[in-house]
């Protein structure tokens, strides 16, 4: 069965990973905060 809001793990990486992240000064931000407060940073 397909299920009806499924994306691809492709176009995800693509939208929210961590290089997608990276390529923008506000993703970079996010990134910056998440370190800050002392997670591991693999953003997806």
């Amino acid at each position: 069965m397909h299920y009806p809001h499924r994306i691809s793990k492709i176009k995800r990486k693509r939208k929210c990973g961590f290089r997608a992240r990276m390529r923008t000064p506000g993703g970079r931000k996010i990134i910056r905060n998440k370190r800050r407060l002392g997670r591991r940073v693999s953003v997806c």
